[in-house]
């Protein structure tokens, strides 16, 4: 081996020789330190788990909505592991205002970026704790409808009819019009007959039809009327409530046992007609 080899083997010996002293360096002065944000974090860990699991507890005993009180109970972990993590900081004598200015500053510069996600956040919010609808209740808000199936603090999922999902921002539902009809949703239809026929008699066969289902709630009851007097027949309006899932599958098969039962009962459901005179010319 020649000199040159051995000159550079040398160097880096002594190289690898100053990383281990400054890593055994910092190992013996911050060892201490090191151990101790350690076990703060593993202690804040195991007690921000145990935080959460009792106020959640506590909300399932008094029975407070679920969606609030997976929310409380998430506030009280994050709470206490930024607590936490600012103790375990602490221990290495770092100053954290540096950082929290940093973070304004981060978060000023990007807050116009931002905007739309922390609106649904703060609208999320205000839905959770004034509850103007729960899981389970049947929501019409923007046009869309459907069964709520999760409340997230970005956004609330509804269940339809057809197995879709439907996701709508948060933002998009405070502030509106907003249709909650529980775990119901209304029929509104009517049907014609004939001005011929009995209209009491026709009403008395529409209520057994909807009677027949078991489906449609009796609390509120259903309605049915005369609706009004068109050019070519009477129209009967009925209002009755369906469970929402089952809205258009009840619909069709109420609509088929009303044609059955009008049919069997001798009233005719007439069609536009027009009566047309000829003027014979002089």
């Amino acid at each position: 081996m020649n000199p040159e080899s051995n000159m550079l083997i040398g160097e880096e010996i002594q190289m690898l020789q100053k990383v281990i002293d400054v890593v055994v360096e910092f190992c013996i002065q911050y060892s201490f330190q090191i151990v101790g944000a350690l076990i703060i974090l593993i202690l804040g860990l195991k007690l921000s788990g145990w935080l959460s699991r009792l106020v959640l507890r506590v909300c399932e005993k008094r029975n407070i909505d679920i969606t609030l009180a997976k929310f409380l109970a998430s506030s009280v972990k994050l709470l206490v592991m930024m607590f936490v993590t600012i103790i375990a900081i602490g221990k290495f004598g770092i100053s954290i205002a540096p950082f929290i200015a940093a973070l304004g500053a981060l978060a000023f510069g990007s807050s116009f970026a931002i905007a739309g996600p922390l609106s649904n956040y703060g609208s999320g919010l205000t839905l959770i704790l004034t509850r103007p609808f729960v899981v389970g209740n049947t929501i019409t808000v923007q046009g869309v409808s459907g069964v709520v199936d999760e409340i997230r603090l970005a956004a609330t999922l509804l269940d339809t009819e057809d197995g879709e999902q439907i996701t709508i921002p948060n933002k998009h539902i405070v502030g509106e019009i907003l249709i909650n009809s529980f775990e119901n949703k209304v029929i509104e239809t009517s049907v014609g007959i004939s001005y011929g026929d009995d209209p009491e008699k026709a009403i008395e066969v529409l209520r057994q039809v909807l009677a027949d289902f078991e489906e449609i709630t009796q609390e509120p009851a259903p309605l049915i009327g005369i609706e009004a007097f068109a050019d070519s027949s009477i129209n009967i309006g009925l209002r009755y409530w369906v469970p929402t899932k089952k809205y258009f599958c009840l619909l069709y098969q109420v609509n088929l046992a009303i044609h059955k039962a009008l049919a069997e009962a001798q009233i005719s459901i007439p069609f536009p007609q027009r009566d047309v005179h000829l003027v014979k010319a002089d």
